[in-house]
């Protein structure tokens, strides 16, 4: 699904400062180009948060709606006071790219496997994806 949310950014003392009224986001980032990537990054993970819970996305707001949000919430800082864009994000694509990164486990293996295993040059990561795979009998996502 994609879907596209407005933001405000703010310069303040070399900072860009980022809010999202829709999702109650708030990220910084060190130049203008950071700060919308890291809107859509967190818009992204919020949105999979949303999913994972069973709960509907925002809705959008429209450009007045979105400045009333952020006038509502100058407790530290008006956002509205800052650049109003907006974030495109293919909710669909986030979570399947999220999904696939790989991420660090630790096995423990007795040694002497191991030296079998680094003697016959085999990979241990990928016989364990592959060994996963077939006991859990699911394919690979891409």
């Amino acid at each position: 699904m994609k879907q596209v949310y407005p933001a405000f950014i703010a310069e303040y003392e070399g900072t860009f400062l980022v809010y999202v009224p829709d999702m109650d986001i708030y990220t910084e980032a060190g130049s203008f180009v950071n700060a919308i990537e890291m809107a859509r990054d967190a818009i992204g993970l919020k949105g999979i948060d949303f999913e994972d819970d069973g709960k509907e996305l925002p809705l959008p707001s429209t450009q007045n709606e979105a400045v009333e949000k952020a006038k509502e919430d100058t407790e530290f800082f008006d956002y509205s006071t800052g650049i109003l864009t907006y974030v495109d994000i293919d909710f669909s694509e986030y979570r399947r790219r999220h999904e696939e990164k790989t991420v660090r486990r630790n096995v423990t293996l007795p040694n002497w496997l191991n030296i079998e295993a680094e003697r016959a040059h085999i990979n241990v990561s990928k016989v364990l994806q592959e060994a996963l795979k077939e006991k859990l009998q699911v394919a690979n996502r891409i």
